[in-house]
C-alpha cells in the first residue's frame, strides 16, 4: 500500500477543499450521449451484418450452460450434463478451446478441469473463476455452490492443481440437493470497480463465508459482489427472482433479465440495478409494489439467461453501447436499447440473433463475441446436444491482443484508454500486479485528463481506488470538483468500507443538492455506506413523492420505470442502515412520508413507542392513518431463514413477509391497535383492511376475506386417451414432422384445448384458478416443436416445477397432484381432476416428487393431424 499521508497535511487538504465553492453544475451530456442511438434507426439492428461461424458442436461441449472468453480469444465452456434438475455428479466440466493462429480451426482443445454444475465462468489473465456445485464424495449428493478460482501458470489449457474457494455455500445445500440448480446461483462476471458481481437465483443463499471469514445468508435472489481475492463479500441488491446473469456498463451500472416464473404468469422483468436496491419478488412486487424498485419493463414470458454489455466502437452503432442479453426460452440475444432517464433509464427491446436455447454470451479484446447454446439438451442435459458460435461484424478487421504480462506501464495505459470495455478491464486487472506508486501515477493522470473519454477516465479513476485505498481519498476529492466525474468520484470513495473510515461526511452531504440526480444518488448510497448516524438530519430533508398503495386486489405498477422513486427508496435504504430511528421520529411532522417509511423496518422498541407517541400526539387523521399503517407494517418481521426451505414456482406473493414472525415489541402494537379500533368503532373498516393488508391475524380487528371459487371442470380423461385417430396409430416422429408441415387453426385449437381435457389441469389468463403448469405464455417459453413433444411425451418433458407430488399427512390421507401455492404455513394442492386442497404444513408427514407426469400419454391419440395441429397453434400463440 502507498505510503500512507500525514494526518495534518490531509487535514489541510480537507480545509482547502471545504473552503472553495464545489462546481454545482450539472453535466451529463457525454453520458447520455454515450446511451443515446437516435442517430441510427433502431428497426436497422440487422444481425445480417454480422458473420457467424461454428466453433465446436456436442462431441466437445455438450450441454454448454456458460462459457467465457480471454481478451486473447482462448474460450472456457461449462458443459453441465446434468442440466438444470439432474442429480448425479460427474457429469461437469470446463473445456478450454483456443485457436492460437486465428487461421478458424479451433486445434486446441483441451479438459480445463472437471466441475459439476458449472453455472458461471470468468477468465482473467492464470486465472478462471468458476461458480460450480459441490457433491459429497460419500453420499453423491450436491451439499453447496461454491465461488472458486483456478489457476493455469503454465499455460497449458489444464488447470493447475485444485481450486481456490472465494465462497463456499453461496446457495440453499437442502433445495439444491432436492431440486438440482435450476434457481440456484449462476453467472458472474467483473466490473470496471474489479468487484466479481454474483446473480444469485431465488434459491437464495444460508451461511455462505467468504475467505475472510465473513458470513451472509439472503432469503430469495438478489445481487452479490466479492473482491478477486475472496474477501468484502456483500449483498448488493435485493428481490429479483431467477436471474442468471449480470451485464455491467462502464460506468457501473448494472442489468439484468429474470427468468419467467414456471405458473404463476409473471414474466420476465427488465432491472437497471442499484446498490442496495429492493426490487420485491415475491413479497411485495404485487401488492408493496411503493416500496420497490420497479423493472424497466416486463418483456412477456421466456427465461433470461446469459448477459453482456456491449463495448466496442469496433462494432456497428446500432449493436453498441446497449445491454445484450440471452433468452434460453424465446432462442434470442435480445438488445435493450436504454436511455438515461433521471438516475435511471427507459429501454427498448429488440430481438437480435436468433440460436437455439442460448444460453451465454461474452466478447473478446479483438471484438469477436461468443454464444454457447443448449439446442434442446432437456432439463438434465444431454451428451447429443450443444454448441457454441462466434459472431463477428463482417467488416471487422483481426487485430490480435497483446500479451499483457509483457507490456509496459505506458502500453497499458493506452489500453486504459481503449474504446472497448475487455481491453480497459484486463489492461487494469494487469496495472494492478505492478508497482503500486507508478499505477497511481498514471491511473490518476487519465482520470483527470479531460480530453479523455469518459469511460477510460472512469476506468482509470477504478484503477486509482483499488490500488490507493483510503490513501487516494485526497485526489478523489479534487476529482468530484468536475461535474462529469463527480458521481464516479463519490461512488469510489465510498466503494470499499475497508478504504473509507476517513472520508469526509461533509462532502456526501454537501453533493445531496447536487442537480445531477445520479449524483445524489450516489451521495446516498455512500452515507449508508459510511455508517455515520449525523447524516441522518440531511438524508431526512429529501423531498419524496407519497407514492400509493396498490388498491386491495390489484397489482401494482412493478414493471413501470419510476425515477422519481429512485432517490426516495435510495434514502430509505440508507437511513435503515444508519438505524436512524430518533431523526426519522423527528421528522414525522417535516418530512412524514419518507420518515415512515424508514421507520417501518426499523423493529426497535423506541419505533414502536416514538410512533405510539406521535400518533397520540397529531391531529392530522391522514397523518395517524399512516402511522397506524407503519405500525401495522411492524407488527411481524421476516423469520431468520436457515435454507432448509424455498418457496417453489408459486410463492405466496402477498407480502409484506414471507415466513413471518412475532417480535418483541408484537404484543404492544397488539394492543395499541386493538385499543384504538374500541375508541374509533366507526373505523372498523380501516382496521379490517390493516389486519388483511398485513396479516395481522388479530381477531378483534376483523376480516372480511373470502377466496374466489372457481368452477372446475370435469373431464374422464381415462376416456380420451383411449380413443385411436390418426396421432394414436402414428410414431412420435411422424407426428412431429407432420405438425411442421401443418398449420392449424386456432380458433379450433382453443375449442379442443377444453373438449380434450387441457382445462382441467391448466390455465391461460391470470386470473384463472392455478393448476398444472401455465399456459398463459407457453409461446414464448416453448418452440412448436416442443410444445408437441410435450403432449405426446409428458413424462420427458415434465414442466419445471410440476412435477406431481405426492404428499401424506399425519392423519393418514393421501393427496397427489400439483401445489399450485404455498406459503410458510400451508400450501394448496390441485388433483388431476382440478379439486383443490389447503394442507397445513404442520399436519404433512411427507412430501415425495414423483418421476412421472400427472398429464396421462395418449390424450390427443383421437385427433388428426389438423386438429393437434390446431391446437398447438392455440398454445404456440399464447404469450
Amino acid at each position: 500500500m502507498i505510503m500512507q499521508t500525514a494526518p495534518f497535511i490531509y487535514l489541510l487538504i480537507l480545509i482547502s477543499f471545504f473552503g472553495c465553492k464545489q462546481d454545482s453544475k450539472i453535466d451529463v451530456s457525454e453520458l447520455s450521449d454515450y446511451y443515446s442511438h437516435t442517430s441510427i434507426e433502431i428497426e436497422d439492428a440487422d444481425s445480417m451484418l454480422l458473420e457467424l461461424t461454428p466453433i465446436a458442436g456436442p462431441e466437445v461441449v455438450p450441454s454448454p450452460s456458460c462459457l467465457a472468453v480471454l481478451p486473447t480469444g482462448e474460450l472456457f465452456v461449462g458443459v453441465d450434463m446434468m442440466g438444470s434438475l439432474g442429480k448425479e455428479p460427474g457429469k461437469g466440466r470446463i473445456m478450454r478451446i483456443a485457436d492460437k493462429d486465428n487461421d478458424g480451426n479451433y486445434e486446441q482443445i483441451t479438459e480445463f478441469v472437471k466441475v459439476d454444475n458449472p453455472r458461471g465462468i470468468m477468465a482473467m489473465g492464470n486465472q478462471v473463476f468458476v461458480l460450480h456445485a459441490v457433491f459429497n464424495d460419500s453420499t453423491k449428493i450436491a451439499e453447496r455452490m461454491d465461488l472458486v478460482v483456478f489457476e493455469d501458470q503454465n499455460k497449458d489449457g489444464i488447470a493447475d492443481g485444485p481450486s481456490i474457494p472465494l465462497i463456499k455455500n453461496i446457495c440453499s445445500p437442502a433445495i439444491l440437493s432436492k431440486r438440482g440448480t435450476d434457481h440456484a446461483t449462476n453467472g458472474i462476471r467483473m466490473g470496471i470497480d474489479g468487484w466479481i458481481y454474483i446473480a444469485v437465483g431465488d434459491f437464495g443463499f444460508h451461511q455462505a463465508v467468504d475467505r475472510s471469514g465473513t458470513k451472509l445468508t439472503m432469503l430469495g435472489g438478489g445481487v452479490v459482489r466479492v473482491r478477486p481475492d475472496g474477501t468484502e463479500m456483500e449483498i448488493y441488491a435485493h428481490g429479483t427472482r431467477n436471474i442468471y446473469d449480470v451485464a455491467i456498463d462502464p460506468f457501473m451500472n448494472l442489468y439484468t433479465r429474470g427468468n419467467t416464473n414456471d405458473g404463476g404468469g409473471w414474466n420476465i422483468r427488465f432491472n437497471h440495478i442499484f446498490q442496495t436496491g429492493e426490487y420485491g419478488y415475491p413479497s411485495l412486487f404485487k401488492n408493496f409494489t411503493n416500496e420497490i424498485i420497479p423493472a424497466l419493463a416486463d418483456l412477456g414470458g421466456g427465461s433470461g439467461t446469459g448477459s453482456y454489455f456491449m463495448d466496442d466502437d469496433r462494432w456497428p452503432e446500432q449493436f453498441n453501447h446497449v445491454p445484450m442479453m440471452a433468452d434460453w426460452g424465446r432462442n434470442q440475444l435480445f438488445i435493450h436499447y436504454v436511455d438515461m432517464d433521471g438516475p435511471t433509464f427507459t429501454q427498448n427491446e429488440k430481438a437480435f440473433i436468433d440460436l437455439s436455447q442460448i444460453t451465454d454470451v461474452d466478447v473478446d479484446g479483438s471484438g469477436r463475441m461468443y454464444l454457447s447454446a443448449w439446442d434442446g439438451a432437456s432439463y438434465t442435459g444431454s451428451p447429443d446436444k450443444g454448441f457454441v458460435v462466434k459472431v463477428a461484424p463482417i467488416d471487422l478487421e483481426y487485430e490480435p491482443f497483446p500479451e499483457l504480462e509483457k507490456a509496459s506501464l505506458e502500453e497499458l495505459g493506452k489500453l486504459l484508454q481503449a474504446t472497448n470495455g475487455v481491453s480497459r478491464l484486463h489492461a487494469q486487472q494487469e496495472l494492478l500486479k505492478r508497482p503500486e506508486s507508478e499505477v497511481a501515477d498514471i491511473s490518476l493522470q487519465i482520470a483527470k485528463d479531460t480530453a479523455i473519454h469518459l469511460a477510460s477516465r472512469v476506468a482509470a479513476l477504478y484503477t486509482y481506488t483499488q490500488v490507493t485505498c483510503e490513501n487516494g481519498i485526497a485526489e478523489l476529492m479534487k476529482i468530484s470538483e468536475e461535474p462529469k466525474m463527480r458521481e464516479f468520484a463519490l461512488r469510489a470513495l465510498t466503494d470499499r468500507k475497508p478504504c473509507l473510515e476517513t472520508v469526509p461526511l461533509d462532502l456526501f452531504i454537501e453533493n445531496l443538492k447536487d442537480p445531477n440526480p445520479r449524483v445524489r444518488a450516489a451521495a446516498i448510497v455512500g452515507l449508508g455506506r459510511m455508517g455515520q448516524p449525523e447524516a441522518a438530519e440531511a438524508l431526512l430533508k429529501l423531498e419524496t413523492p407519497n407514492t400509493k398503495r396498490p388498491e386491495k386486489g390489484t397489482e401494482g405498477p412493478h414493471a413501470t420505470p419510476n425515477p422519481d422513486i429512485i432517490l426516495p427508496h435510495l434514502t430509505v435504504k440508507a437511513l435503515v442502515q444508519l438505524n436512524a430511528i430518533d431523526a426519522c421520529l423527528r421528522a414525522i411532522d417535516t418530512n412524514p412520508h419518507l420518515a415512515l417509511w424508514a421507520l417501518s423496518y426499523l423493529h426497535d422498541a423506541k419505533t414502536v413507542s416514538g410512533l405510539v407517541a406521535a400518533y397520540e400526539a397529531s391531529d392530522h387523521e391522514a397523518l395517524k392513518r399512516e402511522i397506524l399503517h407503519t405500525l401495522a407494517r411492524l407488527y411481524q418481521q421476516e423469520a431468520d431463514y436457515d435454507g432448509s426451505t424455498w418457496w417453489g414456482t408459486r410463492p405466496d406473493t402477498h407480502g409484506p413477509y414471507y415466513y413471518s414472525t412475532t417480535w418483541d415489541a408484537s404484543g404492544d402494537i397488539n394492543s395499541f391497535l386493538t385499543k384504538e379500533l374500541k375508541s374509533n368503532p366507526s373505523q372498523k373498516d380501516f382496521f379490517t383492511g390493516l389486519n388483511e393488508r398485513y396479516r395481522l391475524k388479530i381477531s378483534e380487528l376483523g376480516t372480511a376475506y373470502t377466496e374466489k371459487s372457481h368452477e372446475q371442470p370435469q373431464v374422464d380423461l381415462e376416456a380420451i386417451k383411449n380413443k385411436k385417430g390418426q396421432v394414436g396409430k402414428s410414431s412420435i416422429e411422424d407426428v412431429i414432422v407432420a405438425m411442421g408441415e401443418t398449420k392449424g387453426d386456432a380458433v379450433q385449437g382453443k375449442a379442443l384445448f377444453i373438449q380434450q381435457g387441457c382445462i382441467a389441469c391448466h390455465s391461460v389468463e391470470k386470473g384463472d384458478a392455478m393448476k398444472g403448469p401455465f399456459m398463459g405464455q407457453i409461446g414464448s417459453i416453448m418452440t412448436r416443436n416442443q410444445i408437441a413433444e410435450s403432449i405426446l411425451k409428458p413424462n420427458a418433458s415434465i414442466s419445471q416445477g410440476f412435477a406431481s407430488i405426492l404428499i401424506k399427512t399425519k392423519q393418514g390421507k393421501t393427496y397427489m397432484g400439483f401445489v399450485t401455492a404455498e406459503s410458510a404455513e400451508a400450501l394448496t394442492i390441485r388433483d388431476i381432476a382440478g379439486n383443490a386442497t389447503e394442507i397445513i404444513k404442520e399436519d404433512i408427514e411427507s412430501r415425495k416428487e414423483l418421476e412421472n407426469s400427472m398429464m396421462p400419454p395418449g390424450l390427443v391419440n383421437a385427433l388428426s393431424f389438423e386438429e393437434l395441429a390446431s391446437l398447438i397453434t392455440y398454445l404456440e400463440q399464447q404469450k
